[in-house]
């Protein structure tokens, strides 16, 4: 007896020094883990780090640039301190002295733009839109596509406006020039408009207060009926309602109805008088060929850029609407009278309007041809708009 009660006396001694040799080597462990735990969080951190500046840097240049062009542009911002940088400017004018420069430096207060082209001949309706902006603190730029700048100083708001001259080129060319998202981040909303609107019965920051309560990233004014031209019925204004998104017409060519999912059905503005949210115009650049300068097609397309449901995200106002004149001052189908003609290497006239007109269906047939290319070519990208079909037509069979 005495015999097994040693023996178990020895087995518990042999298990409890076991144990606490095991202890020992746990407690040995509890640094070298530290130290591994240490290692591990840093290379995390840092990963995170790189890729969080690597994303920021990326930022500041083109947001489709390649791999390769990213670094091209790293390494030529390698000689400059990245807090001294700055990718994003304005266009709010700067004093050359003040008392205060140090302040008025480094505010904007202008947070909306108005962008338009214009030509002498239209002045008095380019002074009655341009008074109201101003008067609801915009920033403005004029395109002056006749070459004359001089005809405007004697106006009291001449000096406020910035002026960009260029002879005989259209709204989308300035705008693809001069209006890079850049230069124009720190603008709520860009209004590009032509020159040839009456704005008797718009309030911009009316019109702005709708646009906001109801999320519509690209929008415009409604058109008056009696307005000299309107091309879409989409753009005429409902007397009896705030704004709206979609038509409803089976007159015509183009048939509206209750299952009509794009343009110019809904989701759709015209390109005479488009207003785009930051993030909207950010797309929209893009969007706007360089080489097309007419711009034909872009509005059938604009709906791509509203962040969204375009059929949700895209209406015209009909509260605050205008007045389209329908003065074709590069060409269209303006009044006879405003006819230019030109002699053509001696030979029989020709009708410059007609040549414009000519040139602009062919950037028409150009763009869709880009656009369909550009389709069929990038294999990852999925038309966000044929999910949205797709899931409207469940939610009516739900329904019925």
């Amino acid at each position: 007896m005495k015999t097994f009660q040693s023996w178990n006396a020895l087995v518990k001694k042999r298990n409890a020094l076991a144990e606490g040799g095991n202890c020992g080597f746990k407690m040995r462990q509890l640094p070298f883990m530290g130290v591994i735990c240490t290692v591990m969080l840093f290379i995390v951190y840092r990963t995170t780090d790189y890729q969080y500046h690597k994303t920021e840097m990326e930022t500041r240049f083109h947001p489709f640039a390649t791999v390769k062009d990213y670094h091209l542009h790293l390494g030529k911002l390698r000689g400059l301190p990245r807090g001294i940088m700055q990718a994003p400017s304005d266009l709010e004018l700067r004093p050359l002295w003040s008392s205060n420069s140090q302040s008025k430096a480094s505010a904007t207060t202008n947070k909306n733009l108005l962008a338009m082209p214009v030509g002498i001949k239209q002045k008095d309706f380019v002074d009655d839109v341009v008074k109201k902006f101003l008067a609801a603190n915009f920033t403005i730029i004029l395109f002056h596509y006749d070459g004359n700048v001089d005809g405007w100083w004697d106006l009291g708001w001449g000096e406020k406006a910035i002026h960009i001259v260029a002879y005989n080129q259209t709204k989308w060319w300035f705008a693809k020039r001069f209006l890079h998202p850049d230069i124009v981040s720190v603008y709520d909303y860009i209004f590009l408009w032509d020159e040839d609107l009456g704005v008797e019965h718009f309030d911009p920051t009316r019109y702005l207060e709708i646009v906001k309560s109801e999320g519509l990233e690209i929008s415009q004014p409604a058109l008056d009926p009696n307005s000299t031209e309107i091309h879409h019925r989409i753009t005429i204004r409902a007397r009896t309602k705030k704004f709206h998104r979609r038509v409803y017409d089976l007159r015509g060519k183009t048939k509206c109805s209750n299952s009509s999912e794009g343009p110019p059905c809904t989701g759709f503005v015209e390109g005479m008088a488009p207003v785009f949210s930051r993030s909207a115009w950010y797309c929209a650049w893009h969007l706007i060929q360089n080489d097309l300068v007419h711009g034909w097609g872009v509005d059938m397309k604009l709906g791509y850029c509203a962040q969204g449901d375009r059929s949700k995200k895209v209406g015209v106002v009909d509260s605050e609407y205008i007045v389209h004149k329908g003065i074709q001052s590069l060409g269209g189908s303006g009044h006879p009278t405003m006819r230019t003609t030109m002699k053509r290497h001696g030979a029989s006239s020709f009708d410059l309007r007609t040549e414009i007109r000519r040139q602009s269906t062919w950037e028409l047939k150009v763009f869709k041809e880009r656009w369909n290319q550009s389709v069929e070519e990038d294999k990852n990208w999925v038309d966000p708009f044929l999910r949205y079909q797709r899931r409207s037509k469940k939610h009516k069979r739900q329904d019925n």
